[in-house]
């Protein structure tokens, strides 16, 4: 891909974010280009992958790229003794085979019409053309609006001068399938700051595979954050692998949604716009559904030929919809000792401190979708 070329919609990363705000877009009648600098997008997987009951019963996601069902939640304190269980009566949680369900997101949006280009790496713009280089060299795309899907740390959101994260959190994973037979899918989740401080460390066995990360901020890692995945599995009976591990590790943004999430040229989705559950760090339900939004507007600004439409992409007004769980993130911030955790541990024992448990875990709220605009006609060119 060399040269100059002109797009509707220029779309920089091929996470679940980008791939389905592109094929959104392509279906409507829009020319839409994707570039992911990866070279596959089978490789340096972030996400943990997992999907929520609403995210399963609100998008058709492909049933053989999902692990069996999990019901069983298992909450522990840094001693890890006594922890709480919860049991739903539903079917709460499946882990995506993120590498297989990228590539079926990825025949999607190519039959949709996107074009796709791997190992292409977006270097910003210039003089009001985008430059990409990739294998075949370098290209100037000209584009009627841009989407950044390309991560926490988004190079689109600086060049378009929108909000960037600045809360994040880091996270590191082991990922191997285990022998079948053991016990019933579980996720269980250590709250020991001394392991993942501000957040937590997890084991999330299906039955197939396991999980087994930890999670918090940077600056409070004395020993590194591999060093602490390290001495978390040690310390804890995970399943014996029987196959290769694959190792997993990024940034979380987890300051909430950002208010400057779009302007005439283009807009944010994904973790790029800060679309993380600040409490649970749940990425995967509001990327689908904010990718929704984002191509409702687009299509309604390509349809019109009136950019101002993407005001109607207003981050700040979404923004509003989580301050229960930006206050819930400030105070788990500041438990930073495990003693601390082990004090207020015992709340969750209590029927109140379940009930609100099983409210954060299996609940149905799930991230806010604003009225879509009508933009069901093809962009006029």
């Amino acid at each position: 891909m060399t040269g100059d070329r002109s797009v509707d919609v220029l779309v920089v990363g091929a996470g679940l974010a980008g791939l389905h705000t592109a094929t959104l877009l392509a279906r409507r009648g829009a020319d839409v280009l994707l570039v992911e600098r990866r070279p596959t997008l089978t490789g340096a997987v972030r996400t943990t992958g997992i999907f929520v009951r609403r995210t399963l019963d609100d998008f058709p996601l492909p049933e053989d790229c999902l692990g069996p069902p999990i019901r069983r939640v298992v909450l522990y304190p840094p001693h890890r003794r006594r922890p709480v269980t919860l049991v739903s009566d539903r079917d709460e949680f499946r882990v995506g085979d993120m590498g297989p369900l990228y590539l079926a997101a990825a025949r999607d949006a190519a039959a949709a019409g996107v074009r796709i280009a791997l190992g292409t790496r977006c270097a910003g713009r210039r003089e009001g053309a985008w430059l990409l280089t990739g294998p075949a060299g370098p290209t100037r795309v000209r584009a009627r609006f841009v989407v950044g899907a390309d991560g926490a740390r988004s190079r689109v959101a600086r060049d378009l001068g929108l909000d960037r994260n600045r809360q994040l959190l880091v996270g590191a994973e082991e990922v191997f399938p285990v022998a079948a037979g053991g016990e019933p899918p579980t996720f269980s989740c250590v709250l020991d700051p001394s392991l993942a401080p501000g957040y937590l460390a997890w084991v999330v066995d299906d039955g197939r595979h396991a999980h087994v990360g930890v999670a918090g901020y940077a600056a409070r890692f004395p020993e590194g954050l591999r060093a602490a995945l390290a001495r978390f599995r040690a310390s804890v009976p995970a399943p014996r692998p029987v196959g290769p591990v694959e190792r997993r590790g990024g940034p979380i943004p987890v300051g909430g949604l950002l208010r400057r999430i779009s302007c005439a040229d283009g807009l944010l989705v994904g973790d790029a716009a800060g679309a993380v559950s600040p409490l649970t760090a749940g990425g995967l339900d509001p990327c689908l559904r904010l990718s929704e939004h984002a191509a409702d507007v687009l299509g309604e600004a390509l349809r019109t030929g009136r950019p101002d439409a993407l005001a109607r992409y207003d981050g700040a007004a979404l923004r509003a919809r989580f301050r229960g769980r930006l206050l819930l993130r400030h105070g788990l911030a500041q438990v930073r000792t495990p003693a601390v955790a082990s004090a207020l541990f015992p709340l969750l024992r209590t029927p109140p401190g379940r009930a609100a448990a099983r409210r954060v875990l299996f609940g149905d709220r799930s991230f806010p979708s604003p009225a879509p605009a009508d933009a069901t006609a093809a962009p006029s060119r």
